[in-house]
């Protein structure tokens, strides 16, 4: 049985079609995602995420309890900032991609996705039980609405006296929001600027109706999963499961950057790491855009001169390219010639640096 997030009742309300994701029943579109897409492209979107995970880690110690337990750097980060990092296993291997904010000098809030984030709750209690922190999974007590897109900060700000204009990319800090406590964060999974609410379940409703009616007079539209996944990949932002899994390290996924060797201290995953991340990857992720319009989808095969060497990971039509595009895993050295395998048909693909689409700053 899926488990509803709070705002269940307003997105029947809204007609909206309804999917099983991750244990959860989730919002997957409320008309056409297109439309949902181009109004996070051009005006702003309304999301419920209501199914990440937030796990707080507290106490003493706890930023040198998620220096060990994590790949990141996380007791250099300062009060209000939060970091992209990673949870790996003893082989280097991805079990979740995360968000860490830091609250305060001893506390600490780790988002995880839908999916893993009980597993990573039961890892970081096993991997902190030496340090003097509490890691208490709050996940239910939580609902996370995010607003985005380049009107995002202009309609919120009707909402709230917080310091909008200066809250930096990958912040966080707490205030009212049309009078409702929130931890009101300045990061998102669309590419675009906007801003993530984590509140109470019983604020989730009125102030998501708030929130639509600030934003409609400026083009917000409630915005479903579908175009959340097309919106993150023409960002070229990785889906775990697709492009991150337990088989593959952050450097295969050219992401080798969140693993932090010069932080104090052991971490796990730690000694596997250091053994490959000078070799050059057997595979690596990159972009593919279509030059027909039949669209390239996770599993397909690539393919260059009719031999295989890749696979889609993620794909869907582009609405910002007007093209289809992907992410797919190819043999190093593979750079040009390739295609998709889309049931029989080898489909030509041009590759393209990542992301595919990057928002005027």
């Amino acid at each position: 049985m899926s488990r509803p997030t709070p705002l269940r009742d307003v997105h029947e309300g809204l007609g909206a079609t309804l999917t099983d994701f991750a244990g959860w029943r989730m919002p997957l579109r409320y008309g056409s995602e297109s439309a949902e897409h181009k109004a996070v492209r051009e005006a702003a979107g309304l999301f419920d995420l209501s199914h990440m995970g937030e796990i707080f880690v507290t106490g003493p110690q706890a930023a040198a309890a998620l220096d060990y337990a994590l790949v990141g750097h996380l007791s250099a980060v300062t009060p209000g900032r939060a970091r992209y990092t990673m949870i790996v296993n003893e082989r280097g291997g991805v079990l979740d991609d995360l968000i860490v904010y830091r609250l305060g000098d001893e506390e600490f809030m780790v988002v995880a996705n839908a999916s893993n984030y009980e597993k990573v709750g039961d890892e970081l209690k096993n991997r902190a039980k030496s340090y003097d922190v509490v890691v208490e999974d709050r996940s239910q007590q939580y609902a996370l609405i995010a607003i985005q897109g380049p009107r995002s900060q202009e309609i919120l700000a009707t909402l709230t006296d917080a310091d909008l204009a200066g809250l930096k990319y990958y912040a966080g800090l707490p205030g009212l929001v049309d009078g409702r406590q929130a931890l009101i964060a300045r990061t998102g999974y669309t590419g675009e600027d906007g801003f993530e609410l984590f509140v109470a379940n019983q604020d989730a409703v009125p102030l998501w109706h708030t929130l639509m009616a600030a934003g409609e007079p400026h083009g917000l539209k409630p915005a479903g999963l579908s175009s959340r996944d097309t919106l993150r990949l023409e960002a070229g932002m990785p889906l775990y499961g697709n492009e991150l899994s337990a088989e593959l390290t952050p450097f295969d996924a050219g992401l080798g950057r969140v693993v932090k060797f010069d932080k104090p201290g052991d971490f796990v995953g730690r000694s596997a790491l250091e053994a490959v991340k000078d070799d050059p990857p057997r595979r690596r992720l990159v972009g593919l855009v279509a030059r027909g319009r039949r669209v390239p989808r996770h599993g397909y095969p690539v393919t260059k001169d009719g031999a295989v060497v890749g696979e889609v990971t993620s794909g869907a039509p582009s609405q910002t390219l007007g093209k289809p595009i992907a992410l797919a895993y190819v043999d190093t050295g593979a750079d040009s010639g390739l295609a998709v395998d889309i049931r029989g048909s080898h489909e030509p693909m041009d590759l393209v640096e990542l992301p595919f689409y990057r928002r005027n700053k």
